[in-house]
């Protein structure tokens, strides 16, 4: 019970590596607020933590609004830590095809509101001079993989991550990030399944030759979250089973002749 009598706010709690975050830091003795735009599959995962006996509540949101932020951090009131997880990479693609539309779009999501969540966080969390925020990069920050507006947004909350870390280790705030590989949730399963090449072309990155789990993440997470990782501050962590140190890029898409 590494987080019991700990108020959680955890974004994108909708489905995959958010609910599994949640779930487990609700096993973890945290009270967990989840908070995702889609208020039905939010509302499911609060049901399922209720249901194994712990308290939770679920609010739904648009995290790339201030007023939707401002209006759930009132709701919540104080917390001791945060989880930034909440990220689309919908339309996106490279970067001569990308919209303007799309580009901001995936900002807003992915970079804007870790942002707007961890300066309405900071508010609570400074005064009594103790606070954990965790955000959810990506290996895409690290490696030029693919998926230009998400790759811009996870390399900004690394960034963003050593900027809190560095300007509030003084009142007690720690703040690092995680950056995970490919991690099997259903969405991707589903994607994969679809589209056998691209996974075969992918798992061959990886040494030992598999994806991770949402489990995965979520154990990292846990261990950011408690005083087990008190020392540790304004890093990243990659969840990645050894992707970027083997560091073999894979070309997704298929060259263009000039």
């Amino acid at each position: 019970m590494r987080l019991e009598q700990r108020k959680a706010l955890i974004t994108g709690t909708g489905a995959g590596i958010g609910r599994e975050i949640a779930k487990r830091f609700a096993a973890e003795g945290a009270h967990v607020v989840c908070v995702d735009w889609n208020e039905s599959s939010n509302q499911e995962t609060a049901a399922l933590i209720r249901l194994a006996g712990a308290p939770c509540e679920a609010l739904k949101a648009d995290v790339s609004s201030a007023v939707d932020v401002r209006r759930v951090f009132h709701d919540a009131g104080p917390i001791e830590i945060l989880v930034n997880n909440a990220a689309s990479a919908e339309g996106d693609a490279p970067a001569m095809e990308l919209s303007e539309e799309n580009w901001d779009r995936v900002l807003s999501i992915c970079l804007k509101s870790v942002f707007l969540c961890t300066r309405e966080a900071l508010k609570s969390m400074v005064p009594r001079g103790r606070g954990s925020i965790i955000n959810l990069s990506s290996v895409n920050a690290i490696l030029g993989i693919n998926l230009t507006a998400y790759t811009a947004a996870k390399g900004g909350i690394l960034s963003l991550t050593r900027l809190i870390a560095a300007h509030y280790g003084p009142y007690g705030i720690r703040a690092n990030a995680i950056s995970p590989g490919t991690i099997m949730s259903e969405a991707s399963e589903a994607f994969y399944h679809q589209h056998p090449e691209i996974a075969d072309q992918l798992r061959a990155l990886y040494p030992a030759g598999k994806f991770g789990r949402v489990e995965d993440v979520a154990a990292c997470a846990v261990f950011l979250a408690s005083d087990d990782s008190a020392f540790i501050n304004g890093i990243s962590l990659p969840v990645d089973g050894g992707l970027t140190a083997a560091c073999r890029i894979p070309i997704l898409t298929p060259r263009r002749e000039p």
